[in-house]
């Protein structure tokens, strides 16, 4: 209810604004610093093609640059758009720490930086105007509501026992250091942490690379028997990681139930055809309000200090046929 309420509120502040940052974009075209963290995946991918889409249709001259993964290139990045005078800067943080000292030039250049997609750890909060993006803490919360109403009887909320054993789950892991990281996963155990009969068994990083999450799964494979869940931070790692079990002769959504985050179109096809159990969307599509929010930044106006974008949840239990393509 609070979550539909804030959105409600941020559509009606949308709306209050919009003439406003039109008229902006007329008369003095605005200038926005974006630095992105890489291209690794179909999600990222449509992530930077959603801000560069949203900025040429509002008129607003974007500057553009790839960190390919390295927090040094991004540092960088955001001091050449200090040295251009951008009106606003706008992140993808790669890892939650170390940003303190770019971020002070940033405030006594005046320019006023807005966080996209992913979070930061920072004393002074002061130091960015707001926060764009998507609730990692309740992705993770609601890839274990998934296995809550797989393995809890919803009538005695006992633990339904499972091969006459704990439930042993894996997890695949962000990148180390980074907020979907160190969010879902916190997400994830909040819940689990309340229900007796879940074991994580083995817990390591892909980095949100496919071809990482195939060599993590080859690995596991080798060293760990009955398996019973991944839990895998991202859609990248997930398909991977089926690559590996059908390698194996393992069926995927059978034999190993598997709940990932993103919602890619390949991870959707994937649960359509019973290879995975659930999807929890993280929404890429934060290209117009990442424009908005600039509109009004560069008009010196406050913005909300977080701001989440809708996200469903899609499991082997939905009415799978209506669901719309992804685009990614």
């Amino acid at each position: 209810m609070k979550r539909r309420a804030f959105s409600l509120l941020f559509v009606f502040f949308s709306l209050l604004f919009a003439a406003c940052i039109k008229e902006t974009v007329q008369t003095e075209k605005i200038i926005l610093g974006f630095s992105q963290i890489g291209a690794e995946s179909a999600w990222r991918n449509q992530n930077t093609r959603s801000v560069q889409d949203a900025a040429s249709d509002a008129g607003i001259q974007l500057l553009f640059f790839n960190a390919e993964q390295k927090q040094e290139n991004q540092i960088k990045a955001i001091r050449s758009f200090i040295a251009y005078q951008v009106d606003v800067i706008a992140f993808v943080p790669i890892v939650t720490d170390g940003w303190e000292n770019v971020l002070e030039e940033a405030r006594e250049a005046n320019i006023p930086v807005l966080i996209c997609d992913r979070e930061i750890v920072i004393e002074d909060q002061s130091l960015f105007a707001g926060y764009l993006g998507t609730n990692m803490l309740q992705q993770g919360r609601r890839a274990a509501e998934f296995l809550i109403n797989k393995f809890i009887n919803p009538n005695t909320r006992q633990f339904i026992n499972y091969r006459n054993r704990f439930v042993k789950i894996v997890e695949l892991s962000g990148t180390e250091g980074s907020s979907p990281a160190i969010l879902r996963a916190k997400g994830f155990r909040d819940v689990l942490s309340q229900y007796p009969g879940f074991e994580i068994v083995y817990s390591e990083s892909g980095d949100f690379l496919r071809s990482k999450g195939y060599e993590l799964m080859s690995n596991i494979l080798d060293k760990l028997d009955d398996i019973d869940v991944i839990f895998s931070h991202n859609d990248g790692m997930t398909l991977g990681a089926i690559d590996a079990m059908k390698d194996r002769g393992i069926k995927p959504g059978e034999d190993i139930i598997i709940v990932s985050i993103d919602a890619e179109q390949a991870a959707i096809d994937a649960l359509i055809r019973g290879e995975i159990n659930c999807v929890v969307e993280c929404n890429p599509k934060q290209g117009p309000d990442v424009m908005l929010l600039a509109g009004l930044l560069a008009r010196g106006e406050t913005i909300p200090r977080v701001i989440y974008m809708n996200e469903e949840v899609f499991t082997e239990w939905d009415d799978l046929s209506n669901i719309e393509p992804r685009g990614y």
